[in-house]
């Protein structure tokens, strides 16, 4: 058995072509192309959305801090 050569790609292209015709093609082309862009708008959102949920952490400079002294009392 034969992988597939150029010629069957090609024909392939030509059978979708003639039956869905070159307007059907272009328009799913825009969907599809819609589709994978609001699904990476909503990923995008999504992260924001967690790192904005996460609590923040203040890091202190420990080697230039004073020690703090106790009070007596």
């Amino acid at each position: 058995m034969a992988g597939l050569s150029i010629w069957h790609v090609v024909i392939f292209l030509i059978v979708v072509v003639l039956l869905f015709g070159t307007s059907k093609l272009k328009n799913l082309g825009k969907d599809v192309g819609g589709a994978v862009k609001d699904f990476k708008k909503s990923i995008r959102e999504d992260e924001e959305k967690s790192a904005l949920n996460q609590p923040k952490t203040i890091d202190a400079d420990v080697k230039n801090s004073e020690p703090v002294s106790s009070v007596k009392g």
